[in-house]
C-alpha cells in the first residue's frame, strides 16, 4: 500500500482500493474471489490462540500477517497495540478497514504478499500469523520474512490447523506441500531465539465462519533474544 510504514507514517483507518498491490496478481485474484463469494468469510471475532497468547504481553508494534477481514487487527488496536495489518485480498482489506472505522481504531493497512511487502526489518514487538496461507519456496522466503520482522525481545506467534500439513493433496487443488507450516519455521530458529510454546492444543474457535470445523491448533511462540 502507499502508506510508507518504513518512514513511520501515522496509522490510517482507511483502505483505498486504488492503492498499489505488491505481489503475484494470481494470488490476489484467488483470494479476492474467495472473499467475494461470501458477504462475510470469517467469524468477525479474534482468534482464540491469539487472545490467549497475547494476554501477558505489553502492547507495542504488531504485524498481523494475513489479516483477512480485520477481526484480530481491530482487537489488537483496541488493546493498545500499534497495528500494521497485511493482506493480499483487496476485498478483505476494504471490509477490514470498515470494521476498524466502526470500532474507532486506527490500523496501518498493507496490501501485499508478505515476501514482497518491504517491511521494516526487526521492528515489530509481535508478529502474529493466524492460519496463514503462505506459499512455500525453495529459499524459505516466507519463513524468513516472518522471522526477520520480529524485533529483538519481540515474539513470533504462528498458529495453524493441526493435521493439515499431513493431508494428501486434494482434487480441489489444495496441496499441503505448497504451504508453510509451523514446523518449517521452527526448523529455522537459531540460538538467537527461545521457543516458549511449540505444541498442539484444542482450538478455542469463534463460532461461525470458514474453518470453524477445525478442532486443534498447532501453536508456535518464539521470542527473539537478539
Amino acid at each position: 500500500m502507499t502508506d510508507n510504514i518504513t518512514a513511520g507514517s501515522p496509522a490510517s483507518d482507511t483502505f483505498l482500493p486504488g492503492d498499489g498491490y505488491v505481489g503475484d496478481p494470481a494470488v490476489r485474484a484467488e483470494w479476492d474471489n474467495r472473499y467475494a463469494d461470501r458477504q462475510q468469510l470469517w467469524s468477525g471475532r479474534p482468534n482464540g490462540a491469539l487472545v490467549a497468547e497475547v494476554a501477558g504481553l505489553t502492547p507495542g508494534r504488531v504485524l498481523d500477517v494475513g489479516c483477512g477481514e480485520g477481526a484480530d487487527a481491530v482487537w489488537l488496536a483496541r488493546g493498545g497495540w500499534d497495528v500494521t495489518a497485511l493482506e493480499v485480498s483487496g476485498v478483505a482489506l476494504e471490509r477490514a478497514a470498515g470494521h476498524a472505522r466502526d470500532a474507532g481504531v486506527a490500523v496501518r493497512w498493507v496490501h501485499a504478499e508478505l515476501t514482497e511487502a518491504a517491511l521494516p526489518p526487526a521492528s515489530f514487538d509481535l508478529v502474529s500469523a493466524q492460519y496463514p496461507a503462505l506459499l512455500r519456496t525453495p529459499d524459505a522466503a516466507a519463513e524468513r520474512a516472518l522471522l526477520a520482522a520480529v524485533a529483538p525481545g519481540g515474539v513470533l506467534l504462528l498458529v495453524h490447523h493441526a493435521g493439515m500439513d499431513t493431508q494428501q493433496a486434494h482434487d480441489s487443488g489444495f496441496d499441503p506441500a505448497d504451504y508453510v507450516w509451523p514446523s518449517m519455521v521452527a526448523a529455522l530458529l537459531t540460538d538467537d531465539w527461545k521457543v516458549e510454546v511449540n505444541e498442539q492444543r484444542p482450538r478455542v474457535a469463534p463460532e461461525g465462519g470458514a474453518g470453524a470445523h477445525h478442532t486443534d491448533d498447532l501453536v508456535l511462540r518464539a521470542r527473539r533474544l537478539r
